[in-house]
């Protein structure tokens, strides 16, 4: 027995070295870390536990029956992030390039169906070459089973994808189909057709990073959810960002002690948005004073930056950020925004945040290019998001709030539960100057003095119709507060909702605008 064990404790030092130094210094140049140095990043101390370490293929042809290393290319198995489970799967790059084979891709099945099963969070470590070309089909079908299994966790387990080096064709899917995508820049890319066939079939030239480097998919595609600078920063983030997050859909997110006071004024919030509607402010501001001791996690930081999404406490609770950013664009709602918003509704609730909405918006963007784009289609999305969800939410509206982007917005009308206004809020189908060209424009027409005459009925129109209480005195929002008090009325209203249930009408799913 104990020469047995002497081999055995042997087999685990090979498993645990890997391919060798010469591999490692490899991946070492390309400025990346090893697959179980990514894994102590990510997880507690001492809190790994390892499944089918010992695994091979049984593959042969192309000269694999020579080479049949432990682990087969991807390390798996579960431990903790701040003392709660974690279930992970990470590529060794080190071997075989980190492509999928059939016994690789039957250890991810089996660390997803036990992630699935014990309702925690699963979290992938992308860093291989795609499908392994020698295994030919088989190879294809393991892709198949991953992309099966993703469906089935979506909405029922937090999935977060980390992209540390180059993903592409099935490779690239997967993370497509989780809940969130993390990528370092120059180490990681993602694409369908790398750049040697873009070439083939377009002429194109393009390097690997400029097709789908971390820049780009967080900046122009949406792709990518957060880019950072090194491995370390964005495994740290991924910690946080599980911090924020439930075990699975029948739980609530963890909620934390708090020293900020519930009860806090915030007295800043008056001078930081102008009472002009036409003057820009920057609302990560705004949510910086609300939220518990300034601190939020942004989502898509860089992509439809004329909307703001992020996870944030609000007296120790996770909730839900939506905002319009009066910085970018005006803080219209254009396709990207929609689609941004739409998702990240969606994603708080299936697990269970609620969601405050931060309204400051002039309307949808005009333009042929955006009617061609399917705006109407697109602007459904975030439509339908908001009706579907049952969790609880509020709306505040801090300015404007014009026409159909208004109702979007979670307006009471679409279900929130309740809605505030500040003092400066301005609810109607359109703003006061184009309202009057519309509706006066027969008297304007026909004065002695046209622009007097329009300027006047603006007034008239405004005083009217857009004055701040007038949304309020029809019931269509529950108080106007001052903004000093936001904090306090935010967390109240969070409070009194916690235990919020709705019934879902009976259906198979819906089908939601694509």
């Amino acid at each position: 027995m104990r020469s047995q064990v002497e081999e055995l404790a042997g087999i685990r030092e090979r498993v645990l070295a890997g391919p060798g130094e010469k591999a490692t210094a490899a991946q070492k140049a390309k400025g990346k870390l090893t697959v179980r140095e990514r894994i102590a990043l990510l997880l507690d101390e001492g809190s790994f536990h390892e499944v089918e370490p010992l695994r091979r293929h049984r593959a042969t042809g192309f000269g694999l029956e020579a080479r049949k290393p432990y682990t087969d290319g991807v390390v798996t198995g579960w431990g903790t992030v701040e003392g709660r489970t974690v279930f992970v799967y990470a590529h060794d790059f080190r071997i075989f390039g980190g492509a999928l084979g059939e016994a690789h891709a039957t250890k991810i099945h089996k660390i997803m169906d036990m992630a699935l099963a014990a309702g925690a969070p699963l979290v992938s470590l992308n860093d291989g070459a795609g499908a392994r070309i020698q295994e030919g089909v088989t190879a294809l079908a393991g892709y198949g089973g991953i992309f099966r299994r993703n469906t089935a966790a979506s909405g029922v387990i937090p999935q977060i994808s980390v992209m540390l080096g180059p993903c592409a064709g099935g490779a690239a899917y997967s993370p497509a189909l989780t809940d969130f995508v993390f990528m370092v820049r120059e180490t990681s890319q993602m694409f369908i057709t790398g750049p040697d066939v873009v070439k083939a079939v377009t002429g194109e030239e393009i390097t690997q990073n400029g097709l789908g480097g971390a820049d780009v998919h967080a900046e122009t595609s949406g792709v990518c959810h957060f880019a950072y600078d090194d491995e370390e920063t964005c495994l740290e983030e991924v910690r946080y960002l599980l911090s924020l997050l439930p075990r699975n859909n029948r739980e609530t997110p963890p909620a934390v002690p708090c020293d900020d006071p519930a009860d806090r004024r915030c007295e800043i919030l008056a001078d930081l948005v102008p009472a002009d509607g036409n003057r820009p402010y920057d609302m990560a501001e705004v949510i910086e004073e609300i939220v518990d001791d300034g601190e939020y996690l942004e989502v898509h930081q860089r992509w439809a930056r004329n909307i703001i999404c992020a996870l944030a406490r609000l007296d120790g609770q996770v909730v839900g950020i939506v905002a319009n950013q009066p910085q970018t664009l005006a803080g219209v709602l254009d396709i990207e925004a929609s689609e941004k918003a739409a998702r990240f509704v969606q994603m708080c609730d299936a697990f269970s945040i609620p969601i405050v909405t931060l309204l400051d918006v002039p309307g949808f963007l005009p333009g042929v290019g955006q009617e061609h784009g399917g705006i109407i289609r697109h602007g459904a999305k975030l439509l339908y998001a908001y009706c579907d969800a049952t969790v609880p939410r509020i709306s505040l509206i801090l300015r404007k709030a014009y026409g159909g982007a208004y109702i979007v917005m979670d307006s009471q009308s679409i279900g929130a539960d309740l809605t505030y206004a500040w003092p400066t809020n301005e609810i109607a189908v359109m703003g006061a100057e184009g309202a009057a060209n519309v509706i006066f424009r027969r008297q304007i027409a026909e004065a002695d003095d046209p622009e007097a005459r329009r300027a006047e009925l603006v007034k008239e129109y405004r005083a009217e119709l857009m004055h701040p209480y007038y949304a309020a005195e029809r019931g269509l929002v529950d108080d106007v507060i001052d903004p000093a008090d936001t904090r306090r009325v935010l967390i109240g209203a969070l409070t009194m909702l916690r235990t919020k249930h709705a019934e879902r009408p009976a259906r198979k799913h819906g089908n939601p605008p694509q």
